[in-house]
């Protein structure tokens, strides 16, 4: 049987800020002889609980890191680091998700892969991510990185990533960005690839307008853009359009709602299924300019613009 730890154990010298986090059951690192959920555990369970409402706010593409995270099945981003990368590091690459679903994977040249899609352990996205990237760049080639509860005084993405780096999404058909070399893929990983394939919703991000992806589905197409507006805001101007009967992106097409996700609001248009990405282009540019008035105008809503609002809303849920 293992022998109890002395109480009288002189106590680490260790500042609050600086107590590791470690799993529930295990003896609090500050050397009080308390299980960690009973200790310090406590403070840092409640700080992993609180909901950060806009994760990816002040990051550059706040709004596409919204939709990759939500909508988008395979997308790549390269990322640009505050500090510049490190040595035997030559590139960070956010995806969307991973072989395995795992956070994160040095791949055997040094470049590291960052999934957005993963389940994260407390209430701020930004901050989990920022915990595995961190590990990521330190771990051993050829080798993944497990998830964990990041520690509530770790940084952020917003404090590793250049706030002036470019964000541009690069969406795929499929994940063969997993597999550099096919040949010598464990079962493992292409099984993996051959599943997430399997269940890939074909996905376009639009070019003439920001943070916008048409996608297929069997019965009709769907467009779903991420906007940054103000909600109460984007609700009256949305309103507004719909009320005049110019809220629609040309014939059979129609805006059936909008729903929350990351603190931004996300319209969403049913559309023919003839109807492509490319022929999607120029009607959504239209609709950019429509909006751009309708958000301009402070006059108090009609009878029948209140009307369009409510059935709006009425449609309106939040993924997170």
């Amino acid at each position: 049987m293992a022998k109890k730890r002395p109480q009288t154990k002189a106590k680490p010298q260790i500042a609050d800020g600086e107590i590791p986090v470690v799993g529930a059951r295990e003896p609090c690192p500050c050397g009080s002889g308390r299980r960690y959920k009973a200790c310090h555990g406590r403070a840092a369970q409640h700080a992993a609980t609180e909901l950060v409402h806009r994760p990816f706010e002040g990051l550059p593409g706040e709004c596409d890191w919204v939709a990759l995270r939500e909508l988008v099945p395979a997308a790549t981003v390269e990322l640009t680091l505050k500090d510049g990368l490190p040595e035997g590091v030559p590139s960070v690459t956010l995806a969307t998700v991973l072989p395995m679903a795992w956070p994160a994977l040095r791949r055997d040249d040094g470049s590291v892969l960052l999934g957005l899609q993963n389940d994260t352990a407390s209430g701020d996205i930004s901050r989990d991510l920022a915990d595995t990237l961190r590990r990521a760049l330190t771990a051993e080639p050829g080798t993944p990185v497990e998830g964990r509860r990041a520690p509530s005084d770790g940084p952020r993405l917003q404090e590793l990533l250049d706030p002036e780096g470019p964000f541009e999404p690069v969406v795929h058909s499929g994940f063969e960005f997993w597999v550099p070399d096919p040949e010598n893929a464990t079962p493992d990983v292409t099984a993996s690839l051959e599943r997430a394939n399997a269940a890939a919703i074909p996905t376009v991000k639009l070019t003439g307008v920001d943070a916008a992806y048409w996608c297929e589905t069997p019965e009709k197409n769907h467009l779903r853009w991420v906007m940054p507006h103000e909600e109460e805001r984007l609700l009256d101007a949305l309103a507004r359009l719909h009320a005049a009967g110019r809220s629609n992106l040309g014939d059979g097409t129609r805006l059936v709602g909008s729903f929350r996700a990351h603190g931004l609001t996300v319209p969403v248009w049913d559309l023919p299924s003839s109807v492509t990405a490319e022929d999607i282009e120029k009607p959504a540019a239209e609709f950019a300019e429509r909006l751009a008035g309708a958000l301009a105008s402070d006059a108090p809503l009609t009878a029948d613009e209140r009307r369009a609002r409510g059935g709006l809303t009425n449609r309106q849920v939040t993924l997170s």
